[in-house]
């Protein structure tokens, strides 16, 4: 049996959609992940990441990017997208110590590779 092919990130997108993933929690200047589109801020401990996502571009390093499911002690749930190496979003440790610090609890709800 063939290994399925990886899916996208715009693959990947579509299927969060769907099951009404669409907002998107993104680092601001002090440190705390806002969710976009009503302003919550959170700290890693408020957060737990369901799921993530690694995408490898075979001919530019530069498309390489993680994604994460995550979900807020308040209900609210959303992704975050980062570029990863030379490309990263967002400049110096913060971000990655942040990630670091979220809990993983997988959501196979999430699973995409059934």
């Amino acid at each position: 049996m063939q290994p399925k092919p990886m899916l996208t990130l715009s693959q990947v997108l579509a299927k969060l959609a769907a099951k009404d993933v669409t907002r998107e929690f993104c680092m601001n200047e002090a440190g705390e992940m806002k969710l976009m589109d009503n302003g919550e801020t959170y700290q890693p401990q408020d957060l737990k990441i369901l799921r993530s996502y690694r995408f490898e571009a075979d001919s530019s390093p530069e498309d390489n990017a993680v994604l994460y499911v995550a979900q807020a002690t308040d209900g609210n749930i959303g992704i975050i997208i980062d570029s990863y190496g030379a490309q990263s979003n967002y400049e110096g440790a913060d971000f990655d110590n942040f990630i670091r610090e979220i809990p993983v609890e997988e959501d196979e709800r999430y699973n995409f590779d059934n």
